[in-house]
């Protein structure tokens, strides 16, 4: 079909509850409307619970970004308790949120995005047969190699969360298990070990060889690794011009330590600006919810159970002054400052969203082996602090797909209001009341779809590179 509507959806591999509403004209797409269709209201459950609940019940909002949930969770707890977490806690509190990261973007590359180059759709293509032995579903060796490693990297959670996921090693005042000497020892060994896996069968070089990369062309010469393979594919394929974003990028910071953060926050639209997150709102116009466009500390999670014929999707529209921002690792990269991925902004597609994951891979190992070498056996890893019986808290994380912020009001010591706005909320948002699309939607614009595509691949492509995380999205 190409021409008239289609209705793309359920998306298989990570979470299929979610419809993206296509209309088609000569042969691309005119608009789009993405839906996501599954309310769970872990918002609501959060009312009138101790402030402490929080830590338990909203990891489970998602098992595959759960210490990011936990983190924002922890952090907002700590600003409404006025608690500055211990130093070394709140290293070690980084170095277990870094690994979760890097296991998402080696999980979505190997697992969620590359198989789709397998399709027979593909077959003519030179690249078709490596990318068959090494991506296809449940077989490729490049999927068996990054399960392997991934297991091997979170051997680290287990030592320092106790669990993945879920875990409840993360709280307000740092965290609950203190290294010792022998723990940093084998902190580090695991960080060999997978140091080794990306040099040998991600990167084809050393690490921080890719890390230096400074420009897009530089890039795109790169030739080892499946990350040479990927770059083969995405110059075949035109992934550079395909899904293009609007440029404006935000990110609230990740890894956050006594001596500032390990990638910078701050707003990106044609240059770096401060963030502002008192202009941060949720508009309801075209969502499934009822109320009106506020602050998320002013915000609550009413549904409309009549589901008004107006409104497409349970997500609300988050909005920065006004407009739509785009976030994930391209976002994080960018506003950094990273010569690599400010090249990449300027296409800003589906080339640079996941090339930026490869980016960030290669940075993050070099940032978590400086974490370990940085951890002192012997410190103060946990502060206590007390509750306050009113108080409002704001926790801000970076989770591998982007901007998390937990929004909470206490009063007579329970939980009077808790708001979460997570990545996909920010990037799978419907329309705005002025009609302004959400990311996603806007980049959505212009997609080829071939005659008798009923699930078009490009528009696979784009909505992939998005790394869409739907039960966060409509918590």
């Amino acid at each position: 079909m190409s021409e008239g509507r289609l209705i793309v959806g359920p998306f298989n591999r990570v979470e299929g509850d979610l419809e993206v509403h296509l209309d088609l004209a000569q042969g691309a797409v005119r608009s789009a409307r993405v839906n996501a269709p599954l309310y769970r209201g872990f918002e609501r459950m959060l009312e009138g619970k101790d402030p402490r609940d929080a830590l338990t019940i909203t990891p489970r909002i998602c098992g595959i970004c759960s210490i990011s949930q936990s983190a924002a969770a922890a952090r907002a707890l700590a600003d409404a308790m006025g608690l500055a977490p211990s130093p070394q806690g709140l290293l070690v509190a980084q170095l277990i949120h870094a690994v979760e990261n890097v296991s998402d973007h080696l999980t979505h590359f190997n697992l969620f995005f590359m198989p789709d180059f397998t399709r027979p759709a593909y077959a003519a293509r030179p690249w078709h047969g490596q990318a068959v032995s090494r991506f296809t579903a449940m077989e490729g060796s490049a999927q068996r190699a990054a399960v392997e490693a991934r297991a091997g990297l979170m051997h680290i959670l287990g030592m320092l969360a106790g669990k993945w996921p879920h875990t409840l090693a993360i709280q307000p005042g740092g965290v609950t298990r203190a290294p010792g000497p022998r723990d940093k020892v084998r902190l580090a060994t695991h960080l060999r070990a997978f140091r080794r896996y990306l040099e040998t069968v991600v990167f084809g070089a050393e690490v921080e060889a890719f890390a230096e990369l400074g420009s897009a062309g530089e890039l795109m010469r790169w030739a080892g690794g499946d990350a040479g393979l990927f770059l083969e594919i995405a110059a075949d394929t035109q992934l550079a011009g395909l899904g293009r974003g609007a440029g404006r990028y935000l990110s609230f910071g990740a890894y956050p330590l006594a001596g500032g953060y390990g990638f910078r926050p701050g707003v990106w639209e044609g240059g770096l600006k401060p963030l502002d997150t008192g202009a941060v709102i949720e508009d309801v116009s075209h969502a499934w919810m009822l109320g009106e466009a506020v602050h998320p500390l002013a915000g609550a999670t009413l549904p409309d159970e009549d589901m008004r014929e107006d409104a497409y999707s349970w997500c609300k529209a988050p909005r920065l002054s006004g407009l739509p921002m785009e976030t994930g690792a391209l976002a994080r990269q960018v506003v950094d400052g990273h010569p690599l991925a400010l090249d990449l902004a300027r296409q800003g597609g589906v080339l640079a969203r996941v090339a930026a994951r490869l980016l960030e891979i290669a940075r993050t190992q070099i940032l978590m082996e400086r974490l370990v070498a940085a951890i002192e056996p012997g410190a103060s890893f946990m502060v206590s602090g007390r509750l306050p019986q009113r108080a409002v808290g704001v926790g801000m994380v970076e989770a591998a797909r982007g901007a998390l912020g937990h929004w909470l009001r206490i009063e007579n010591g329970r939980i009077a209001g808790y708001q979460i706005i997570a990545p996909t909320t920010w990037n799978f948002s419907p329309r705005d009341a002025a009609g302004v699309p959400g990311p996603l939607e806007a980049a959505l614009v212009g997609t080829p779809v071939q005659e008798g595509e009923t699930t078009p691949v490009a528009v696979q492509h784009v909505v992939r590179s998005f790394d869409p995380c739907m039960v966060c999205t409509v918590h």
